[in-house]
């Protein structure tokens, strides 16, 4: 637990919202079925397998208010690393099927809204120990995110819930509200239905991730 899984590095893509890429048939389905948007709207598409992980409802990582993800409990040996797609700022539904614990059946533009909350909790958590566990990532981090991350760490020991909330993540140009949601799936002439990426990324490497 508190061991930062994923960071934006400078080796990620990122296309904008008018890129031509997002017209061309030879990227878009790409684009729309790994890459996630980010706080200004662009679609950020990693490099490596990290684009690969799985959608659990009960995920064992989680994205932060700061913008890497961390575990937020320990990961076994061997147990696939998962995330909740609901911090991903999707524009349509997508099916769902958790193997473990309670599953939500669908990930829906309105779930950032209903578990901003509870991801607060499991992320400020995590970040607690942060300085606990080994932290390979760290010097990937960019210099005013690992300031930032610091100084609110510092002020955290003075002064409870100072950390930085997920709501940072959401695409500041879109705000979600229930019209939103209503006028969007109106102009929907059905709900796009994704099937979970058949690949596992597990852990293998050391015995647990904390």
């Amino acid at each position: 637990m508190g061991t930062i899984v994923y960071v934006k590095d400078a080796l990620e893509a990122v296309v904008t919202p008018d890129s031509p890429l997002l017209q061309d048939e030879r990227y878009a389905p790409t684009l729309k079925k790994y890459a996630y948007t980010d706080s200004e709207g662009n679609l950020v598409l990693s490099w490596d397998i990290g684009k690969f992980v799985n959608h659990c409802c009960q995920a064992n990582t989680l994205s932060t208010g700061y913008g890497f993800e961390i575990a937020v409990r320990d990961i076994q040996a061997g147990e696939e690393i998962t995330d909740d797609y609901g911090l991903f700022s999707f524009d349509d539904e997508m099916s769902l099927c958790c193997d473990n614990g309670p599953c939500r059946r669908v990930v829906r533009v309105e779930d950032f809204d209903d578990n901003v909350a509870r991801w607060d909790s499991l992320t400020f958590a995590a970040i607690r120990h942060l300085r606990e566990v080994d932290q390979p990532l760290l010097s990937l981090l960019d210099d005013d995110v690992l300031t930032a991350l610091q100084h609110d760490l510092d002020r955290d020991l003075r002064h409870a819930d100072s950390l930085r909330s997920v709501a940072t993540l959401r695409h500041k140009s879109e705000p979600i509200t229930r019209t939103h949601l209503a006028r969007r799936r109106m102009r929907q002439t059905a709900s796009a239905v994704a099937s979970l990426t058949p690949v596992m990324l597990t852990v293998t490497a050391v015995p647990v991730i904390g």
